[in-house]
């Protein structure tokens, strides 16, 4: 990371405020960013990131405040008015035309004409131009949906340096790709930084702040708490600052005492998924799954759940072999999934709470095809309180709670059915850091009271400070079996990463 407290300031927001219906959701914040900078905004949801680079980009309107950009006072109108200026945002969920080709997305709602006709062929030279700007290989006339979410990613960066940005807003970007896949990212970003774009950096992955950004302001509850560089700034101070309280501890003291042998899995076998994977889970126990992307961790619990069929292998449950022969299956048998996407399979997220945590359990509480609608009441309440879901009412769209609390809506949905058995595939994916925490105690929670637990993450924090035992599978095979102090980073990226401790 340079130094570029040197470097020329391109931009000014100068005490923003902005309320929604009468509650304020910033108060007289204030950012400097400068030509050739990664500034990295973290805070927990809520705390205002996202309605900050929305007024920036031209999405929201600020109640009172100023911006300047190159020392010059700018009235920013819209989205398109944000374009002109050089502002620009590539979104966390990307919007492509996948049947189209990286030229046609690159141009799309601007296309080049000649004569009349779109000028195809100029469209391609500019976009082998700007892809040649980021040192990308792709091929402009490849099919959009051909490339991975890393790539359209890198597509999409490309697009807005053809709007000639001085500022890029990156949301998320790394939410849903792979480590190997985010260093080529920072490789973009890197060359960004180096041609002197500015780039705001919005992350709930701290790590990357210490590797990446060059400063980091901090938001909570609407406030700008600090901006500094995170030289000065330990993991530690950043999370307090966050979550404006002090974290002795991210995870709780994990438990020791386990009971009966719940689960025994033997010689599971999806040709082409997995292969001969075996292991047992004990009652109060946390196994975790760990590898890397592709090693069959999700594939392995969709079986275990009765999702896909097995080829071969038996699933044991108290000693007794189950038949999970579909989703339903499990349930009866006391399995519960929480899904690695919860918006996708987790949720109706045009639902209320009340029905979303009522969806597992709803033929059991129902009557002739009437569902009892005091009992979905009484078991909503209930959850909300228990899960400290943070919420107006249970009738609260799910759509509008954050991350965090989505998460636990899917929680309370599963627990409302009484697992002995919890599969949590990302369990903390996509949410803040206060968040995260309140997830690790649920678990930690859910294993004293004696439930079985597996958790699958691809955060080695989280495998390492949650999790008894860990098995750790590599290209669809379980490599090691790692407990105590051998549940270590080293050991088990050696393990993920060619199957050899």
């Amino acid at each position: 990371m340079s130094d570029v407290s040197k470097e020329k300031v391109i931009l000014e927001m100068i005490g923003i405020t902005k309320s929604f219906t009468g509650v304020t959701v910033l108060h007289n914040v204030s950012l400097t960013l400068r030509e050739g900078e990664i500034q990295g905004l973290v805070g927990e949801n809520g705390a205002g990131k996202s309605t900050l680079m929305k007024i920036l980009t031209g999405e929201h309107r600020m109640d009172s405040g100023e911006i300047k950009l190159f020392g010059q006072p700018v009235n920013i109108a819209n989205s398109r008015h944000a374009i002109d200026l050089g502002i620009t945002m590539v979104y966390q969920e990307l919007n492509n035309a996948p049947d189209m080709t990286i030229a046609e997305n690159m141009f799309i709602g601007r296309e080049l004409k000649k004569h009349g006709f779109i000028d195809k062929k100029n469209m391609i030279r500019l976009t082998e131009q700007y892809l040649s700007v980021l040192d990308l290989k792709f091929s402009p006339i490849e099919k959009m949906r051909q490339l991975t979410v890393s790539e359209m990613q890198m597509v999409e960066i490309a697009k807005v340096v053809s709007y000639n940005s001085k500022i890029i807003v990156m949301d998320e970007p790394t939410s849903s790709i792979t480590e190997s896949e985010a260093e080529k990212l920072f490789a973009v970003l890197r060359k960004l930084k180096d041609m002197g774009i500015a780039i705001f950096y919005i992350s709930h992955k701290l790590e990357e702040m210490f590797s990446l950004v060059d400063s980091i302001s901090v938001l909570r509850d609407g406030y700008l708490v600090k901006t500094d560089s995170p030289q000065n700034l330990a993991k530690d101070d950043l999370i307090r600052l966050m979550v404006g309280r002090e974290i002795d501890d991210i995870f709780p003291e994990k438990g020791g005492s386990f009971g009966e042998t719940v689960l025994e899995a033997e010689g599971l076998t999806i040709k082409g998924q997995f292969e001969n994977v075996s292991f047992f889970l004990r009652k109060g126990e946390i196994l975790g799954f760990a590898g890397l992307v592709g090693a069959g961790r999700t594939e392995t619990a969709m079986a275990l759940f009765g999702h896909t069929k097995l080829d071969s292998g038996k699933i044991k449950i108290l000693g007794k072999e189950a038949y999970l022969k579909n989703p339903g299956n499990a349930v009866k048998t006391k399995i519960a999934l929480i899904p690695e996407d919860r918006k996708l399979h987790g949720l109706n997220l045009i639902g209320k709470i009340a029905d979303n945590t009522e969806m597992v359990v709803e033929n059991r509480n129902s009557r002739f095809g009437f569902v009892n609608v005091s009992l979905k009441k009484q078991n909503a309440l209930k959850m909300a309180k228990d899960l400290s879901i943070k919420c107006q009412s249970i009738d609260q769209h799910v759509l509008y709670l954050s991350g965090g609390n989505q998460q636990k809506v899917v929680l309370a949905k599963w627990l409302l059915s009484e697992p002995d058995i919890i599969i949590m595939d990302e369990p903390t994916r996509g949410i803040d850091v206060g968040a995260k925490i309140e997830i690790y105690k649920i678990i930690n929670q859910l294993a004293a009271s004696g439930k079985a637990v597996i958790v699958i993450s691809s955060e080695l924090n989280e495998i390492i400070g949650l999790c008894n035992r860990v098995l750790v599978m590599y290209e669809g095979r379980v490599t090691g079996e790692l407990q105590g102090n051998n549940i270590n980073q080293e050991t088990i990226m050696a393990y993920a990463h060619d199957g050899v401790g």
